[in-house]
């Protein structure tokens, strides 16, 4: 079986309603995307680098829990605290010399459990190497844009 027969694609498509706002479709599922009105938009959503912050909370969960059960960690809940840095000078166009992205990002997890802290340790390097949002914040991935006249 090839490695190929193991990927699933996912896909999302957007359409702007004006500067800052994005209408998403994920599936079924519709969201917005939107500065907050101090950066131009009209707070209708959070901003596209809340949402990767917010992505990432939810897979850490996701993967907290399938990584606790297969451990035999009885977890009874998962507080997830994400904050980073992020200069928007190469965004405006300011400047070149910073990351057009977050210069760090710090996460801070709390798990309620009874588990002590060697089988935390283990727990938290598992979560940390199989969470996928975070794969793609932590390493390069190949990206391919293409830019189409409608």
């Amino acid at each position: 079986m090839s490695e190929t027969d193991h990927t699933q694609q996912f896909a999302v498509s957007a359409e702007s309603e004006s500067e800052t706002r994005t209408a998403v479709e994920a599936r079924s599922f519709d969201f917005v995307v939107d500065e907050p009105a101090a950066l131009g938009g009209t707070n209708d959503g959070p901003n596209p680098v809340e949402y990767l912050l917010g992505a990432w909370a939810g897979c850490l969960n996701v993967v907290a829990h399938t990584v606790g059960e297969e451990r035999g960690i009885d977890i009874d809940g998962v507080g997830i605290e994400i904050e980073g840095d992020l200069d928007p000078r190469k965004f405006t166009g300011a400047t070149d010399d910073v990351r057009a992205g977050y210069q760090e990002i710090r996460v801070d997890i709390d798990v309620q459990t009874d588990a002590d802290a060697d089988a935390l340790d283990g727990f938290r390097a598992e979560l940390e190497e199989r969470c996928p949002v975070g794969d793609n914040i932590g390493n390069p991935t190949p990206t391919d844009v293409t830019v189409d006249v409608a």
